[in-house]
């Protein structure tokens, strides 16, 4: 269960972390499978091969699958909006603007999340909280810089990766209202069928993926490295970390993974980081522990 006051204990920042990795690495592997694939036929692909690498280890761990309508229903639910219409429409938005805008704008998941929570009553609105996730968000925008280039259709593309941000905060409150007792690998593995379902049916009727030729080696391998690391993994660390802080919580991942995209570009690429790169990644830490607060509560007992 969720700590009463929002914190985020020292397990689950580990798990933030290999999460905004794993999600990263998503934008790499998309970028490699978009050259020989549609959009929606990969979304298609990744949430497919997920659920089939998931299911041997369901079957493992003796998690039945769910019964009738009723059993399936909070997991279509999720599934749409989870992976359904954010993909789709971050996709769709990154046709009109450019990816460091995208990025940008899908860190506002968190503040979308802490008012759609609130909203619901199933979290306090904490000031401090509203305040540490705009704080972020600037941190994001001086990492990755606005990326914004005058073009038509751009306020469409705005308002795509907008509404695919705010998805992801109606994701977080259906899983925490509906499956607080499902175990994650269950969770990641029942919605990503259920998204299969949806989307084979939204990218069959739009871009009838089985007319193109066969996909290359290198495609099939960023296929399979978007389906099981930043898919199927990615989904058990997040169900865990939500089931255990909380959706708010769970949610700044959207901070972290451009400071972790451009660590692992200086790690495994040599490429080299900026002082506006360092100076962003400075303010989104020091937004992450105004989130956490404990830091706070120290500094006025010292004082």
């Amino acid at each position: 269960m969720p700590a009463k006051d929002n914190r985020i204990d020292a397990r689950d920042w580990s798990l933030l972390c290999v999460l905004s990795i794993l999600w990263g690495g998503s934008f790499f592997f998309n970028g490699a499978g978009l050259r020989e694939l549609p959009p929606l036929a990969l979304v298609f692909l990744r949430v497919a091969l997920g659920a089939a690498i998931l299911l041997p280890l369901l079957r493992m761990q003796g998690i039945s699958l769910p019964k009738g309508r009723a059993g399936w229903k909070p997991f279509f639910v999720i599934g749409l909006f989870n992976n359904v219409v954010p993909f789709s429409l971050i996709v769709l938005g990154q046709t009109f603007i450019a990816s460091g805008l995208a990025s940008i704008l899908n860190a506002t998941t968190p503040l979308f999340t802490v008012m759609v929570m609130a909203a619901a009553g199933d979290e306090t609105l904490q000031m401090r909280r509203v305040a540490g996730v705009a704080l972020g968000i600037l941190g994001v925008i001086i990492l990755r810089g606005w990326g914004v280039e005058a073009g038509a259709g751009q306020g469409i593309g705005i308002a795509l990766c907008l509404g695919g941000a705010f998805s992801y905060g109606l994701a977080a409150l259906a899983a925490r209202r509906f499956l607080k007792d499902s175990p994650p690998l269950g969770t990641a593995t029942f919605q990503l069928m259920a998204s299969t379902a949806m989307m084979a049916i939204v990218a069959g009727a739009i871009e009838q993926p089985w007319r193109l030729p066969m996909p290359g080696v290198t495609t099939w391998l960023a296929v399979l490295g978007l389906a099981g690391l930043s898919t199927a993994l990615a989904y058990i660390v997040f169900f865990q970390i939500l089931r255990r802080s909380g959706a708010t919580n769970v949610m700044l991942v959207t901070l972290l993974i451009p400071v972790t995209a451009i660590l692992l570009g200086w790690l495994a690429l040599g490429e080299p980081i900026s002082m506006r790169e360092i100076a962003g990644a400075i303010v989104i830490g020091s937004a992450l522990l105004v989130i956490d607060g404990r830091v706070l509560r120290l500094s006025q007992r010292v004082g």
